[in-house]
């Protein structure tokens, strides 16, 4: 039996929202067709797409990997399961780098994901050299699409942390900037909502949640300049050890940064002049 647009959003057991956002992107209906159109009729095909779309909703896939994109700092990011989901909280990660990086600065963004961070700096500042390494193959022509897709000029490495492909030039970056995998192992949240089906070794290093910025911390002083910042983000609960580890690799004016929510959310330290 025939339905019409808006009887299928009714009977849809997903929220309103995303019904309604799966429902434009199956028939490439804009909102407002769906405000005024309502009553025309659901083409059979379209709502063959719908229900396999509703399906994957149902099983838990995040509603980014099923449209394949996340808006993040006003711009649209392609994203799939190669790379995590842009979250609103790594825009606070951005903008701490935008108020460090001076003119003509130099931006090394390790483990990119979705490119997500480097191009917006890239964007957000075109003065400024941004390079951008991820050890994930799939990562990176997903961050090398983006990069395309939104006109953002980055350089491109692939490999683990300060160990990639194009071997970098010692004490020339401004900035080292990273939003690594920083989950417990073992962390129930691993196991529920949308983090089921991101890339696991993107979300947890497998060991203590701190492994990773251990790492990053001990060797962005080689490749950092005198005065330049190494900015990191972390779990709501790490930025006493986040401070703690950057202290111990001899960074000065070492902060943590909250989030919207007022919980500890980035952590950032200054190679000593």
């Amino acid at each position: 039996m025939d339905i019409t647009l808006e009887q299928w959003l009714r009977a849809s057991p997903l929220p309103k929202a995303e019904a309604r956002m799966l429902l434009q992107y199956a028939g490439g209906y804009t909102r407002l067709q769906l405000i005024t159109g309502n009553t025309a009729p659901l083409p059979a095909d379209v709502a063959e797409k719908l229900a396999a779309l509703q399906a994957r909703r149902m099983a838990g896939e995040p509603m980014a990997y099923i449209l394949g994109e996340r808006e993040f700092y006003g711009r649209r990011f392609a994203v799939n399961p190669d790379v995590l989901i842009p979250r609103p909280e790594t825009e606070h990660l951005v903008e701490a780098v935008l108020s460090k990086l001076p003119p003509q600065g130099r931006v090394w963004d390790l483990g990119t994901g979705s490119g997500a961070v480097a191009l917006t700096l890239a964007l957000e500042r075109p003065d400024a050299a941004v390079r951008a390494s991820d050890i994930s193959t799939g990562a990176l022509a997903v961050a090398k699409q983006n990069a395309a897709a939104l006109g953002a000029a980055v350089e491109f490495a692939l490999g683990s942390w300060f160990d990639v492909d194009k071997p970098s030039e010692k004490h020339s970056y401004d900035i080292i900037v990273s939003n690594p995998p920083y989950i417990e192992a073992g962390d129930a949240h691993l196991s529920t909502g949308d983090l089921r089906f991101e890339p696991q070794g993107a979300l947890t290093d497998f060991s203590d949640g701190l492994s990773c910025i251990r790492e990053l911390a001990q060797g962005a002083p080689d490749y950092l300049k005198a005065g330049g910042w190494l900015v990191l983000e972390h779990g709501f609960d790490q930025g006493a050890a986040a401070r703690a580890l950057l202290a111990a690799q001899g960074f000065t004016a070492v902060d943590t940064l909250q989030d919207l929510a007022g919980l500890d959310r980035v952590t950032l330290g200054q190679r000593p002049e």
